[in-house]
């Protein structure tokens, strides 16, 4: 219904008709708020019809919260739209002051709505009973519905974190992901068991509750064994993932990490009690860690899998192993160690008696990185590609979505830009990943040229890899292949391999979108046979000596 209201980006209009141009701007918090995007948008066509005014554009934040603006693609999208001069139009069109967003620094609500009036755009609030004029009264009452919005997640917040508390305190499950030789079980009012709660799903009744159980006696022996080796064998919490992970014992199908060693030995849910409250993050503030007696916790409410006596020797041992160093001598403990080994790295660092841990570095200090600056140590590894990263995440995104408006054109395609930005949808089947590949640095003169990306959790559809150059500043041209689920956390490019790959390279991002057009609306076809078929005819492909640019 939305996509309906809304007149196409190609669609040409008079310049003279700018001033009756808009954008609508929509937001809902949570997905059980089925209809509130369409409420909103249906609200807003009316007050635009009211006033001449054309929808251009649609901006949606589905499931977002209004708290900030970080994780609100949408908003962000707009709000670069109207600094960068591409908003070709002067109205915004929101439903409330709300949907704008439940900034809990009014200020920083004002703040974006001046950014859109300093660039000449007009942010109307089309439910509420004042127009956003600038007047007297039109200001009080606008700045008043702002601090309403924020005390109404305020004290939402206080109401929620009250009754999770009642709840813990009963002895049951309260948000946040199982480790490792635990379930979930669903229970009535009563507290009689209806069914066993997979990962992913929720209950569907607010008088039901969710309660911890052991697993199975197999995870029940692993969660013994890691106590066991940690308490009498002494090993450290990385020697027992190492040995997690050479016998091919998964955590829920992932290898194991110290972390996840680490947080079964501290987690009291193997001695049969809740705790909650350890943590919070308040209105989506920085966690925090709360003081002890702020904890919750409900007593013996689970069948224990470890005994109380040694899950306490496991505390004490990892409270003894803890020491509180002060930064400057962190830093002069590092300098030390790079002294005796002529170099750095998180291998060397994680393993050198008395060095605390890559991750205390980072949580003093930010990034490795830094750290290595403070000791004026310049690694060996080119680390300008960290540094690029959302440079070229905003480029993807910027690919996907001119494609998905060239593809819009057609009748039979509908193309979808997902939350990430990188990607879209295409007719709700065919889903298309934009990623980078960097060119790696050459092993020798003779080497082929060879490109690498990350494409961790992508396991279906097609990948478009925008291959750089040899400097990794420009796009050099464009490969694209099926997705593989068991092609690893890297896709690995060369030119010898693209026939191997079942892939296809183009030149530039038109002949991308015209190959991948054709091949989605030729008759009888359900996606584009594009890489297999030109894949075939294709000659052994030259490295390019000069290097194409991406779109910006």
């Amino acid at each position: 219904m939305v996509n309906a209201l809304v007149i196409r980006r190609n669609t040409q209009l008079e310049k003279a008709q700018r001033a009756l141009r808009a954008a609508q701007y929509v937001r809902m918090s949570t997905d059980y708020q089925r209809y509130s995007i369409q409420n909103q948008a249906a609200a807003i066509a009316v007050y635009a019809h009211q006033r001449n005014l054309t929808i251009v554009r649609n901006y949606v934040d589905e499931g977002r919260s209004g708290l900030r603006i970080k994780g609100r693609p949408g908003l962000i999208e707009l709000i670069e739209d109207v600094q960068s001069g591409h908003a070709d139009f002067d109205h915004i069109l929101v439903y409330d002051v709300s949907r704008w967003g439940r900034f809990q620094d009014v200020d920083e609500s004002a703040h974006y709505e001046f950014v859109c009036k300093q660039n000449g755009v007009k942010v109307a609030y089309c439910a509420e009973q004042f127009d956003n004029d600038g007047s007297l009264l039109s200001s009080i009452v606008k700045n008043i519905k702002r601090v309403m919005a924020a005390e109404y997640s305020r004290e939402l917040s206080v109401k929620v974190h009250t009754g999770q508390s009642r709840i813990a305190g009963l002895g049951y499950r309260v948000g946040g992901p199982l480790t490792f030789g635990l379930r979930r079980e669903l229970v009535d009012a009563n507290a009689r068991s209806k069914c066993g709660l997979a990962k992913g799903e929720r209950k569907s009744l607010q008088t039901d509750r969710v309660r911890l159980q052991a697993g199975s006696d197999d995870e029940a022996a692993i969660v013994r064994w890691i106590f066991h080796q940690f308490v009498i064998g002494r090993q450290s919490d990385s020697q027992i993932a190492r040995e997690l992970n050479q016998t091919r014992v998964t955590n829920q199908g992932r290898s194991w990490t110290d972390g996840m060693i680490h947080t079964i030995l501290k987690n009291e849910n193997y001695i049969g009690n809740v705790v909650y409250n350890r943590t919070s993050r308040r209105l989506g503030q920085k966690l925090a860690n709360n003081p002890h007696h702020n904890w919750i916790r409900g007593l013996a409410v689970i069948d224990p899998i470890v005994d109380p006596g040694l899950f306490a020797r496991a505390q004490k041992i990892m409270a003894e192993r803890r020491v509180e160093i002060a930064e400057d001598q962190m830093l002069l403990r590092l300098r030390a160690t790079l002294h005796r080994k002529g170099k750095l790295n998180s291998s060397i660092i994680n393993n050198t008696a008395g060095l605390p841990s890559v991750s205390s570095y980072t949580k003093h200090f930010g990034t490795l990185r830094k750290v290595y600056a403070l000791l004026g140590y310049v690694p060996s590894r080119d680390c300008d590609w960290i540094d690029t990263r959302l440079f070229w995440s905003d480029v993807l995104a910027k690919h996907a979505t001119q494609m998905a408006e060239a593809l819009s054109v057609e009748q039979k395609l509908q193309p979808v830009v997902e939350q990430s930005r990188v990607g879209l949808t295409i007719n709700g089947k065919l889903k298309v990943t934009f990623l980078a590949a960097r060119h790696l640095a050459k092993r020798g003169a003779n080497h082929a040229p060879q490109w690498r990306a990350h494409c961790s959790k992508i396991t279906s559809g097609l990948l478009v890899v925008l291959r750089l150059n040899e400097a990794n500043k420009a796009v050099q041209d464009y490969v694209v292949l099926p997705a593989s689920g068991g092609s690893g956390a890297y896709v690995r490019l060369s030119d010898a391999a693209l026939i191997r790959q079942k892939a296809a390279r183009v030149d530039s991002l038109d002949e991308l979108i015209r190959e991948i057009k054709m091949g989605l609306i030729a008759p009888n076809r359900v996606a584009p046979a594009m890489p297999a078929a030109k894949s075939k005819r294709r000659k052994p492909i030259r490295p390019k000596t000069t290097a194409g640019h991406a779109r910006r």
